[in-house]
């Protein structure tokens, strides 16, 4: 196994889409891209795994999550914020800030064009 293919503890997470041959796939590139910053983090020190596991099994649970687990990856990123927020890297209001500035941006993108935090109509 080449350092490329190296296992994460992260793809071993409850719920987590996976191939036919046991490997995480992602249904849009954000999901690969909140996948790759929850690795990043864990692996530099910035929480464990145990309480990474923990924080997303709390999301995950939630009730008013889909039961089909289509919404998986929405549970992630809040799992992953509340962390942050947790460990004093971000925000609670900024991220909200934030996303309601991405989700103006891709209203407002013409469909096949990039979205691009420059395109919020509000421009924050």
């Amino acid at each position: 196994m080449s350092a490329c293919e190296t296992s994460s503890p992260v793809s071993q997470s409850p719920g987590l889409p996976k191939s036919a041959e046991g490997d995480p796939v992602f249904g849009e590139p954000w999901h690969a891209q909140a996948f790759a910053l929850t690795v990043h983090l864990h692996e530099r020190g910035l929480f464990e795994w145990r309480e990474w596991a923990q924080c997303l099994s709390g999301e995950v649970q939630k009730p008013e999550r889909a039961a089909d687990g289509s919404d998986y990856f929405d549970a992630w990123v809040a799992a992953l914020t509340a962390l942050l927020v947790d460990k004093g890297v971000a925000d609670a209001q900024m991220v909200l800030a934030l996303q309601k500035s991405w989700q103006r941006a891709a209203e407002a993108t013409p469909h096949g064009s990039p979205i691009q935090l420059a395109n919020d109509p509000l421009g924050v």
